[in-house]
């Protein structure tokens, strides 16, 4: 059966966010891109299940987020590269200040507890609600907005910030390290 014109735009409207939410997961440029794969082909066979008029961004966020988890549960017990030879052939070392300020804020992400990393991300970069990164995350509105706010706490804790002129004019991290109302 064909698919909607509707549908599958927003289907593709939504893969650079997919994306970029599977990378801050996982940290793997090829898994990530895996993950959304995995995430597109879940959700078009299970493409009778999304209600019209809701979030596609949100459905599908969650099918990634879901899909991660549990890939992430059958991983963790798996040793990968346990001399670190492979981990060495990943390094890339910064050419300009904006390689190191990323770095730096990726390092720092990689420290915040999970259920934070994640609100922080949605919430920040990818530009969803409190609500909808609540609905994603399964959980209160009230729990996203305390663990984004602890998140960036702990950032800007980690990372020496005082001000977001303290970490450059970008506005996605602004966003990540700021609050929602146009920092």
């Amino acid at each position: 059966m064909p698919l909607d014109y509707a549908l599958r735009e927003a289907l593709f409207a939504a893969v650079p966010s997919l994306r970029a939410f599977a990378i801050s997961l996982c940290g793997n440029l090829d898994r990530a891109d895996d993950l959304v794969q995995e995430t597109l082909l879940r959700a078009l066979k299970n493409i009778e299940s999304f209600r019209p008029g809701t979030n596609m961004s949100a459905w599908l966020f969650t099918i990634l987020r879901n899909h991660f988890r549990s890939e992430y549960r059958k991983r963790r017990r798996e040793v990968e590269d346990v001399d670190g030879t492979y981990a060495e052939t990943l390094k890339s070392h910064a050419e300009q200040e904006g390689h190191m300020e990323f770095e730096e804020l990726r390092v720092a992400l990689a420290t915040l507890p999970s259920d934070q990393r994640e609100a922080l991300i949605l919430v920040g970069p990818s530009g969803f609600s409190y609500q909808e990164a609540a609905e994603i995350c399964g959980c209160a509105v009230g729990t996203v907005k305390s663990r984004v706010n602890r998140a960036r706490t702990r950032l800007a804790e980690i990372m020496s910030i005082e001000s977001a002129d303290d970490f450059g004019p970008d506005q996605t991290m602004r966003a990540s390290l700021g609050s929602n109302d146009g920092m």
